[in-house]
């Protein structure tokens, strides 16, 4: 049939279509394509199998009984009710695959129409897929057949392309896998190399930290050299501060040294002018030797001036002074070889005279011897005592009073300032003298050197700290004397109160003021001065009231306190003249531990051993006498025990056996008490031969205290 006769044709049109064309892309996954892109297109037939179509049904088409078309493809009016419902199915079937064959490939054309050429080229081809009908069940069955064709195929690339996708999920897996493995590698090796990283940068850190530390070190080690340096250098500073320090204590203590040697030798040049200031001395003319005198004292007196304005004399200074000492020493030698010259010749003149007085001097001894005969006569009948000391100590007890009042008037300037600097400076003076006097106790030997230490510095004209200020005997020209006689008084002024009341605080009182006295012999002059206008019998010595002096002034003398309520009570005046004779006798006994031991006491046991016997040739006085031998034993009796020894036991029977008696026949009832306390010192020393050391005593111990 020529249907069937067509069928390897439509079979060969169908493979050259654009479905029999598909072919597998491994690389549809890379540009992004689905994979079932080429099944999904619509199926569409050539341009040829419409020409194998319209063949196909050419013949039966004409000849069926159901159907006719005309050559133009359309349909007779007698048969198109009879089979519009098949042809209907038939002619969709083809449009669906007309529709899908919209885009037919170049190719395909150009055969369908060489074939349309060689098989009918007076035939036209139409522009447009006819219309099918379904003429005969061979159509239909072939349009089923073709339909299941189309399925198996897309059955079949379906499963081909399940199989492809499961290859293309196993390939995915194990490059999936393989890339995983790769990732994993990776991952280690920037993990090993992020941990030689850390462990190079952690390297590097510790070498950097090393040198750090090193240069820190090396920093430290350096800065130590700089501090070492430096110590050293402060050290050797202030090695130079303390030897310039050195240098100028010792420039000042050389200084204060030439200061008291220049004060010395101006005090020596001008005692030896005072040698010279008469005109004329036995007939001899001194002008010219005052004269230069007078010189010298002004040569030395520019030098005293500039020490005056707080500088040290130089060794130049000193120098000329000793020079100006030497002349005026050999101008007092001229002096006196001219006096004796002179005298010389005046004695001859008096030995002439006295060959010529000489039997009258001898008709006067022979009226003299008669009168001492008659005297001794008298003074035998009487045997009586003294009533006075004697003439030798009363000029003594004369001049030191003179030498107070020459001192006293001597700062009567400072004493009696106006300026309110002066008097500041007054007021600072006597309290530097007074308050160290008044801190003396027995506490300690260490306390009792500072206090000595500073009353020392105060009289050398070194700066004393007072009142919270320095404070010097050298800022003012009269501070030098002011402050040894107020020291004085002061000193005396403690016996009479501090003593008084107890007894055991003469000893370290004394020792301070034997100590000063030693090396400042004008206070311990002044000491006595004032010592003996307060308490008399301490030279010994009764003052005589004298024709028109009033009692009360007679009673001061005395040593009586007079003030406008009255006289002090007999208590008072025992009790105060006892605290100074105690005083009196542990200075006399005592020396400074730290002085020289060459020198001999300023005011030693012999002056002791004077007074008690000046004591025993004077007529005794009621209360008085028996309370100050009483107080003056018991003091130093121990003293002069053991320097005397045998005499002064001899002096102490002729006390208890002759001049005992008389002080009971002048002492009356109502006064007994201190007779009876030196009666039983009197006897008990005699009997025991031994008289023990006073209460207070100050021992070695208390020295190292």
């Amino acid at each position: 049939m020529p249907a069937e006769n067509l069928r390897w044709e439509t079979l060969q049109a169908l493979k050259n279509s654009p479905k029999g064309k598909i072919t597998y892309d491994p690389h549809w996954s890379e540009r992004g394509e689905d994979i079932l892109s080429g099944c999904k297109d619509v199926l569409s037939l050539s341009s040829r199998s419409g020409v194998v179509l319209q063949r196909l049904g050419s013949s039966p088409l004409q000849t069926s009984r159901f159907l006719s078309c005309s050559p133009r493809g359309s349909c007779t009016g007698e048969n198109s009710a009879s089979s519009s419902s098949s042809s209907g199915s038939v002619c969709d079937l083809l449009a669906r695959h007309s529709a899908l064959s919209a885009a037919p490939s170049s190719g395909t054309e150009q055969a369908v129409g060489e074939g349309a050429k060689d098989e009918g080229p007076e035939e036209d081809v139409p522009s447009s897929l006819p219309s099918i009908s379904l003429l005969s069940p061979k159509a239909m069955e072939t349009a089923g057949r073709i339909i299941k064709f189309e399925e198996e195929r897309r059955e079949k690339a379906k499963t081909a392309l399940k199989l492809r996708q499961e290859v293309h999920e196993k390939l995915v897996a194990v490059v999936a896998s393989s890339e995983s493995e790769q990732l994993k590698r990776f991952e280690e090796f920037m993990e090993l190399k992020q941990r030689q990283e850390f462990q190079s940068m952690r390297d590097m850190m510790d070498r950097e930290t090393k040198e750090s530390i090193g240069r820190q070190e090396k920093l430290k080690e350096e800065q130590r050299h700089r501090m070492k340096i430096i110590n050293l250098r402060l050290r050797e500073a202030e090695q130079q501060r303390l030897r310039e320090a050195e240098l100028e204590r010792q420039r000042q203590a050389d200084g204060r040294e030439r200061l008291r040697n220049l004060n010395t030798i101006q005090e020596e040049i001008l005692q030896l002018n005072q040698l010279l200031e008469p005109s004329t001395r036995g007939g001899t003319d001194l002008s010219t030797y005052c004269t230069r005198g007078n010189q010298l004292c002004s040569q030395l007196s520019e030098v005293v001036r500039k020490t005056a304005e707080g500088e040290f004399p130089s060794v130049d200074d000193m120098t000329g002074a000793e020079r100006a000492l030497h002349e005026m020493r050999a101008l007092i030698r001229l002096m006196q070889e001219d006096v004796a010259k002179a005298q010389e010749k005046k004695k001859r003149d008096e030995e002439e005279e006295e060959q010529r007085r000489k039997q009258e001097e001898l008709q006067a001894q022979q009226e003299a011897q008669k009168k001492a005969a008659e005297s001794a006569k008298e003074k035998a009948k009487r045997k009586g005592l003294q009533n006075s000391a004697e003439d030798g100590t009363l000029r003594w007890f004369k001049e030191l009073q003179e030498s107070a009042a020459r001192c006293a008037l001597s700062f009567e300037q400072l004493n009696a300032a106006k300026d309110a600097q002066t008097k500041k400076l007054k007021l600072e003076l006597q309290k530097a003298s007074s308050i160290p006097v008044s801190q003396i106790s027995s506490n300690s030997g260490s306390q009792l050197r500072e206090i000595f230490d500073k009353i020392d510095k105060l009289l050398s004209g070194r700066s004393v700290v007072s009142g919270g200020r320095n404070i010097s005997t050298s800022q003012h020209p009269q501070g030098l004397d002011f402050v040894s006689f107020k020291l004085a008084e002061k000193f005396v002024k403690q016996g009479e109160e501090e003593v008084a009341s107890h007894h055991e605080a003469a000893f370290p009182i004394a020792v301070v003021a034997s100590g000063v006295w030693e090396l400042h012999p004008r206070v311990g002059e002044l000491l006595l001065a004032h010592l003996h206008k307060k308490c008399p019998y301490s030279v010994p010595h009764y003052p005589p009231m004298k024709d028109g002096t009033p009692l009360e002034e007679y009673q001061r003398i005395l040593g009586y306190r007079v003030d406008d309520s009255g006289v002090e009570g007999q208590d008072s005046f025992l009790k105060r003249m006892s605290g100074m004779i105690r005083l009196y006798a542990a200075v006399i006994q005592l020396r400074w531990p730290y002085g020289s031991k060459q020198a001999a006491a300023p005011h030693g046991l012999n002056h002791g051993w004077r007074w008690l016997a000046q004591m025993l040739n004077m007529e005794p006085l009621a209360d008085i006498t028996a309370t100050l031998l009483f107080d003056f034993l018991e003091v130093c009796g121990n003293a002069l025990m053991k320097q005397y020894q045998t005499q002064f036991w001899k002096l102490l029977v002729l006390l208890k056996e002759e001049y005992f008696p008389r002080i009971e026949a002048v002492t009356s009832s109502g006064q007994m008490g201190s007779v009876i306390r030196l009666k039983q010192f009197l006897q008990t020393s005699l009997q025991s031969r031994q008289i023990r050391p006073p209460k207070g005593q100050l021992t070695s111990m208390f020295w190292g205290s």
